[in-house]
């Protein structure tokens, strides 16, 4: 079944990847398969030059530099893939994941938290039902003989 052409691989809004930048690697994959485990390359590997990409503005570059560091040996990132029989349906969930990777690593940082002060009423609420909890507790205890 041939694979239908893609233009690219669609991160976001912004980005495609270009299939020109993307490659591919196979190898046999270990599980379940049946007879044909052994003889056909079900895993797949998706690998991509972060560092050489054409396509990353200088800031998406250093952003994704940074934050998936640890997955980038040399600014390259591979994504493997192997939970299906079918070498297709592996490609697919590669290409899902890179995406799915990709489009995280861009988002733009949380704004910073603002400190907040827990109201008075809200003390004094949690106090209250830490007493009633005491008393519960209490009323649970056998009688002390004094």
């Amino acid at each position: 079944m041939p694979v239908p052409h893609r233009p690219g691989l669609r991160v976001s809004s912004g980005l495609t990847i270009p299939e020109t930048e993307l490659s591919w690697r196979f190898s046999r994959s270990s599980g379940p398969g049946g007879q044909g485990v052994n003889t056909a390359d079900s895993r797949v590997e998706l690998v991509w030059d972060v560092a050489g990409s054409a396509v990353l503005s200088p800031a998406q570059r250093a952003r994704l530099l940074e934050r998936l560091s640890t997955r980038l040996p040399n600014g390259v990132l591979t994504i493997a893939a192997s939970e299906h029989r079918a070498q297709l349906r592996n490609r697919e969930a590669a290409r899902e994941r890179l995406a799915a990777l990709v489009a995280e690593a861009l988002r733009p940082p949380a704004p910073p938290r603002r400190a907040t002060k827990p109201s008075r009423g809200s003390k004094e609420r949690r106090l209250k039902e830490k007493q009633r909890r005491t008393d519960v507790k209490q009323l649970r205890r056998p009688p002390r003989d004094a």
